[in-house]
């Protein structure tokens, strides 16, 4: 800010240095007048606009050093104190700028808050004739039939259910109970929905659970679960997705391997990222989402989520859970 502030001020350093080569001048020229004498007057004017600088520089930059400091919170209470002229004008425009943007953010989150309530309000409505369409699909007696349609049908839940957690997982902090969790449960069921799909592929699944009790919440980890095993029938083909759990100095981990397409290398580190989606398969109904949003929701969680694969050999995505004393002072425990 000391070189601003020199730069701000180089016209009044600029007219005090003519100054002097003026007084210089004089005192070369008219030989009466002592020229030590004026070397010696202009070493004290130097040093008084030394000190005169060194003032007005700590008075001058103290709000706008403030502001500086300022922290972009858009509180205009924790604004600096203005105390002259030209900062009462910033000052107040500051402050008009800081309501206006707050009364913006505060429409638009109003906004997004109504468009997110009619989402899942709608999301939910339509769950309806989906559990009607599942009853109808269930009752068709041709089997190729009933098999693609229950293949369509749980499309459709699929893109309904991430919706929803999309829309939640901003607020999943304050949507968490933590409780003892039965994984083989959970993974069966979800294997249960997948049926149609694994069946229509050829895929089957080796369940081999050494640790079947974990502790975190029951929507949020059936979410990433569902997204991994989707994500592992995928891309995988007339073969069988291996999962298992074991425990390792305390924590609790969950591998789900396929044997499929596998990951690039160069798209590992991009998996998670959003609107990601492979580079060496173009599907064009996938979103980029599913693996995001895993990541997303193991965070709060305090799940750590590690992937490795092999192009064309396959990939395992691997889950550890922290431990129990981890999750101290967590909701539920």
């Amino acid at each position: 800010m000391i070189g601003q502030f020199l730069r701000d001020k180089v016209s009044w350093i600029g007219m005090f240095v003519l100054l002097s080569l003026l007084l210089l001048l004089v005192a070369y020229v008219d030989t009466t007048i002592p020229f030590n004498s004026i070397l010696y007057i202009l070493l004290l004017f130097w040093l008084l606009l030394v000190v005169f600088l060194f003032i007005r520089y700590h008075r001058e930059t103290r709000y706008y050093r403030g502001l500086k400091d300022w922290e972009k919170s858009l509180d205009a209470s924790t604004l600096p104190e203005p105390d002259r002229t030209y900062e009462y004008i910033i000052h107040d425009s500051l402050q008009e700028q800081v309501n206006f943007l707050n009364k913006t953010s505060t429409d638009r989150q109003e906004s997004l808050e109504r468009e997110k309530d009619e989402l899942l309000s709608w999301i939910h409505e339509v769950k309806t004739p989906l559990t009607a369409m599942q009853l109808i699909i269930e009752r068709i007696e041709d089997a190729a039939l009933k098999q693609q349609l229950t293949y369509e049908w749980l499309r459709v839940h699929m893109l309904l259910d991430t919706q929803i957690h999309q829309k939640r997982i901003t607020f999943i902090e304050n949507d968490l109970f933590i409780e003892k969790i039965d994984l083989h449960a959970v993974i069966s069921q979800e294997i249960r929905t997948l049926r149609s799909w694994c069946m229509q592929k050829g895929i089957g699944f080796d369940l081999d659970l050494e640790e079947d009790v974990v502790l975190s919440d029951t929507k949020w980890l059936t979410f990433i679960l569902r997204q991994l095993l989707s994500n592992a029938v995928k891309y995988s083909e007339n073969s069988d997705i291996h999962i298992g759990s074991e425990k390792i100095n305390g924590h609790v981990r969950i591998s789900i391997q396929d044997q499929g397409i596998g990951i690039d290398a160069k798209d590992l580190p991009r998996i998670f990222d959003q609107g990601f989606t492979s580079t060496i398969q173009h599907d064009k109904a996938a979103t980029g989402m599913g693996l995001y949003l895993t990541k997303k929701a193991a965070k709060p969680l305090r799940i750590k989520v590690d992937v490795s694969s092999h192009l064309g050999k396959g990939t395992c995505f691997t889950l550890t859970f922290p431990k129990r004393n981890d999750m101290v002072g967590m909701t539920g425990v």
